[in-house]
């Protein structure tokens, strides 16, 4: 018995494939931000750089929503009896254009608290003209962003969805993040660590 059970260990597909998110633990919707292979840790361009890292997912993925979605579920049901929802309606912007351009758009995530820098035109030109996904040879410029929020400390880069990928291929984010010390960052996903049931998800 103890040798099936290893076997099925060995052969099962991860959390996020084989239970519904409801049934996910904590420490397992903390993974998918963290550890899984749509999200990253990612630190200053130089390893001799004395700057802290900052944490980035890939929003649009599916596991990712789902991954949201039941954060949101569970803080909601652990608010106190007779605390109120907090207003924010700049989060509310950012779901509702969700909505309207899933299927079109790469949304990376960012957790950047929010800051002065945010809102000086030079940064926000600096974010805009450096920021940039690739696939392959083929670099997509950001056709937009959402700062972060009280209830969302996560700056949101959306790039247009490429029509075609390869497993072989990687989605790299060159981005600028204001307020960030040494701001200019760099991520790489695998487009074959993205497939979920024969699928890329991102």
């Amino acid at each position: 018995m103890a040798a099936l059970a290893l076997l099925w260990l060995m052969f099962a597909g991860p959390f996020w494939q084989e239970k519904k998110p409801v049934d996910w633990t904590d420490i397992e919707v903390s993974q998918l931000f963290a550890e899984s292979p749509w999200a990253a840790t990612v630190g200053p361009p130089s390893r001799n750089a004395a700057a802290p890292s900052v944490q980035v997912y890939i929003a649009t993925a599916g596991p990712m929503l789902a991954a949201e979605k039941e954060r949101e579920r569970r803080l909601k049901a652990r608010r106190k009896p007779g605390e109120p929802e907090k207003d924010d309606p700049l989060a509310e912007e950012y779901r509702l254009w969700l909505e309207d351009n899933l299927a079109s758009q790469v949304v990376l995530a960012i957790r950047l608290n929010p800051n002065a820098q945010l809102s000086q035109e030079s940064e926000v030109r600096h974010l805009e003209e450096e920021s940039f996904m690739q696939v392959g040879k083929k670099k997509f410029k950001m056709t937009g962003h959402f700062p972060p929020t009280p209830t969302d400390p996560y700056l949101r880069l959306a790039f247009p969805r490429p029509d075609m990928v390869d497993e072989k291929t990687a989605l790299t984010f060159s981005f600028y993040a204001p307020g960030l010390p040494l701001p200019f960052r760099e991520v790489q996903f695998r487009v074959k660590d993205l497939m979920v049931n024969g699928k890329a998800e991102f």
